[in-house]
């Protein structure tokens, strides 16, 4: 028997279909990339203040990505007043950075007055960071009971710590920490290569003896 005849409808059902999905597949690619588009990425975490690298604790006040003012500087009462050995002076400073000293020793160290509000992550994670920026490994709470000693101040309690790097390239950091009536936590810190460190040291220690509060 002879074949049906062929529709013209039915000769191009085929690549209409295909045309169809085609161009579907066109929008849907098109609504992907105007949802990638409009995506936004995160801010990257706060980094170390950038005229003295290693000082984390200036940078944890703010959450990651917050463009936040610093906390207003402490005055009156509440700040905290030291003693200044001959030969070493004070610079105010901004933000957390509360003073930068500057000793007579000569060598590769720091010396700085750093304020945060609130507990700033408490005494552990402020002491284990420090020991992290010398290439120490971290303390226990016994081993941070162990490593503590606590100078009775004016201004209270102030926590001191004094560790030394290993190695032939050896650091130390001195630091004081204390918190204060008024919720602020202080960290008076001096930390450089090892030899000049222990020169300034017995200086650094009369400033911490010092502080008192108005």
């Amino acid at each position: 028997m002879p074949n049906p005849p062929t529709s013209p409808r039915s000769k191009y059902a085929l690549p209409v279909s295909l045309l169809a999905v085609a161009g579907v597949a066109v929008l849907s690619l098109g609504c992907r990339a105007d949802q990638v588009a409009h995506y936004r990425v995160p801010k990257e975490a706060a980094a170390s203040h950038p005229d003295h690298p290693g000082h984390a604790e200036e940078s944890m006040a703010a959450p990651a990505g917050a463009d936040l003012p610093a906390p207003p500087v402490p005055t009156g009462q509440g700040a905290l007043k030291w003693s200044l050995p001959k030969g070493w002076s004070a610079q105010g400073g901004s933000g957390m950075r509360y003073a930068t000293f500057q000793s007579p020793v000569a060598g590769k160290l720091e010396a700085t007055v750093v304020v945060l509000p609130g507990p700033a992550g408490g005494e552990l994670a402020n002491v284990n960071r420090w020991r992290n920026q010398i290439g120490l490994p971290p303390l226990d709470e016994a081993g941070l009971a162990k490593a503590r000693t606590v100078l009775k101040t004016k201004a209270g309690a102030l926590n001191v710590y004094d560790f030394t790097s290993d190695g032939q390239a050896r650091s130390r950091t001195v630091a004081g920490y204390i918190a204060t009536a008024d919720g602020n936590t202080w960290f008076l810190k001096m930390t450089g290569d090892a030899d000049p460190v222990a020169k300034a040291r017995p200086d650094f220690m009369r400033i911490l003896e010092s502080i008192h509060l108005d």
